[in-house]
């Protein structure tokens, strides 16, 4: 997580759905503005030849601070 007190980014864990994960960016007093993914890949050696396949995926929410007098 950053440490900017506006903005901060969360990452969906292992065993966290993604609304468990909105629901903890709401606990701690953020609104989430952008959702990014990342592939994540594992090598493969299948004799001489490298190849690389995705096995899962990296969601990361960034988030900005819930103002308040906004309200």
């Amino acid at each position: 997580m950053s440490k900017d007190r506006k903005k901060m980014t969360f990452e969906v864990q292992e065993n966290e759905t993604i609304e468990e994960c909105l629901e903890r960016i709401k606990n701690q007093g953020y609104s989430p503005t952008r959702r990014t993914e990342k592939p994540i890949f594992q090598e493969v050696i299948k004799g001489s030849e490298t190849t690389y396949e995705p096995v899962g995926r990296q969601i990361i929410f960034e988030a900005r601070v819930i103002d308040k007098s906004e309200h």
